[in-house]
């Protein structure tokens, strides 16, 4: 399963002119700031040779507005983490049957058009915009967009249903507990008796959350309440997994052309080296560049490097997959592959593993979104 020709990028149905594409990001969610920081790579990458970029961001407060497009102005070089802040003029997505444009809106004013919008490339994390709500409003608007589709979504943000679904497809999943907010409410004696079964040590996640915000690793079963507390600040879903002794290995996968099969990079193997961090959490993946180390491709025998590929593919296929997934890995000491989760649009920051697998594979950052607007260009809406 060596990678396969990405090709490149097509046009919109009007060739004499640029795909005009919206690089959306911010949103309501607690990765805020972690949306804004892969807006920073794309649009530093994008190649605005072949592309009009509309940069629009996401307010916490739900506001859309146009913003800067200057990259420095949404990355980590500053002191504070970078955010969106409302605007006087907000902008909606408008379809009118022949096409979709924004529209914007200030108090006291008559709308003004910004023009047809091609291609919505949505680079957004976490709630109100990985989990299917924004793909859902852009099916609608009869827009087309990079990555994964409604269903997708919203299964690959729910590590519940996500390990439900890979468990029905053959794949091999890690002990775990679910306590819903109703469970929780009733009796949270119950349920931190249910989740103390599992092998310490354990992690406890927001069900539906990600950048390992609310992610508490717990060794002591008297810190389980806290744990559970903590995480429930993002998400009144949880999540608690066993801890697995293994080596995390992950796969970057890209959607075929077509009716091809989807693309694999080399595996990768995520090492954290800074002796401040005890696992993958989110000061070593978005703010200490020297916290963690990829290898790639990992060093595997040849059969399992393919295994691994081929699993991540099934993956993909399994929550119906499109665009881009990065699909994370244990490999034991007794050479099982568990899957640990697969994540619908991973980060694209200068240190993020996605692209870095595929650079490593011969997929350039900047030929890597061309791709990735192209395969959003040739996708129809509507059902598929």
């Amino acid at each position: 399963m060596e990678p396969q020709n990405p090709g490149t990028a097509g046009g919109s149905e009007n060739s004499n002119r640029r795909p005009r594409v919206a690089v959306l990001f911010g949103g309501r969610s607690s990765e805020h700031a972690v949306s804004c920081v892969t807006a920073a790579g794309v649009l530093e990458a994008i190649d605005r040779t072949k592309y009009d970029v509309v940069p629009v961001g996401i307010a916490r407060n739900g506001q859309w507005s146009l913003v800067s497009s200057d990259p420095a102005a949404w990355s980590l070089r500053s002191e504070s983490l970078p955010e969106v802040t409302p605007s006087a003029e907000s902008i909606v997505l408008s379809a009118d049957g022949a096409g979709s444009e924004l529209v914007a809106h200030t108090d006291g004013t008559l709308p003004r058009s910004l023009g047809r919008i091609d291609v919505v490339f949505p680079v957004l994390h976490g709630p109100f915009g990985e989990d299917g709500t924004l793909q859902g409003m852009l099916e609608m608007a009869d827009i087309r967009y990079v990555g994964a589709g409604v269903l997708a979504s919203a299964v690959g943000m729910d590590k519940h249903y996500m390990k439900v679904v890979f468990e029905s497809a053959g794949l091999l999943v890690g002990p775990y507990e679910v306590i819903t907010d109703r469970q929780w409410e009733k009796d949270p004696q119950a349920c931190l008796d249910r989740a103390s079964q599992l092998a310490f040590p354990l992690f406890v996640k927001p069900a539906r959350g990600g950048s390992s915000m609310g992610i508490t690793r717990v060794t002591d079963p008297a810190d389980l309440r806290a744990a559970v507390e903590a995480a429930r600040e993002h998400d009144p879903k949880v999540v608690v997994e066993a801890g697995i002794s293994g080596r995390e290995i992950e796969v970057a996968v890209l959607q075929g052309r077509g009716t091809e099969d989807p693309r694999t990079s080399f595996p990768g193997e995520v090492a954290v080296q800074d002796g401040d961090h005890e696992w993958y959490d989110f000061e070593a993946k978005y703010v200490d560049g020297t916290a963690a180390q990829l290898s790639c491709p990992a060093d595997l025998p040849e059969d399992m490097s393919y295994q691994v590929r081929k699993l991540a593919a099934v993956a993909f296929d399994a929550v119906g997959g499109e665009g881009l997934s990065r699909v994370d890995f244990f490999y034991t000491p007794d050479g099982e592959l568990i899957i640990n989760e697969i994540n619908t649009m991973p980060g694209f920051t200068p240190i993020s593993m996605y692209p870095q697998m595929w650079a490593k594979s011969g997929l350039q950052y900047t030929e890597l979104i061309d791709e990735l607007i192209s395969l959003a260009l040739e996708r129809k809406t509507g059902l598929r």
